[in-house]
């Protein structure tokens, strides 16, 4: 009997962590309350676990995490031009997202994963356009 319910409350408690897990919506867009060639919101803090959806709200966008801004064993992700697309993050950090055709033109957003507050030192390093590192800044000092 006791062994029915040590397993009954371990499976409760897997099936509770699964229905709390939840999904989030960014629209990629040509024009928003941002400005220009944006994804709205720019920036978001969801728990391990959690599915963003990128929805292809205008046409000519894709989402993808760029190189060199994930948590370490984060699975790097790229959408298609005009492909909506939902990925589940379960490593903890921060997520550089750029749309690969609008990077130059600032389309980038950061997603924190879990109760970290800070990026790392290096999340802004490497060969990012200037624009882009202008908007990744915003994003970090939203969350």
């Amino acid at each position: 009997m006791f062994r029915t319910l040590v397993t009954s409350a371990a499976l409760l408690i897997a099936l509770g962590g699964a229905a709390a897990a939840e999904t989030f919506e960014i629209k990629m867009l040509n024009k928003g309350e941002g400005g220009r060639m944006i994804f709205e919101p720019a920036s978001l803090r969801i728990a391990p676990g959690d599915t963003v959806k990128f929805i292809a709200t205008d046409k000519s966008h894709n989402a993808e995490s760029v190189d060199g801004m994930a948590p370490d064993g984060a699975t790097p992700f790229k959408g298609k031009i005009n492909e909506e697309i939902e990925v589940t993050l379960t490593e903890p950090g921060f997520y550089g997202i750029k749309c690969k055709p609008h990077y130059a033109m600032g389309m980038v957003m950061v997603i924190a994963v879990g109760d970290t507050t800070a990026a790392p030192d290096e999340f802004l390093e490497g060969r990012i356009p200037k624009k882009a590192k202008k908007n990744f800044e915003a994003a970090l000092g939203d969350l």
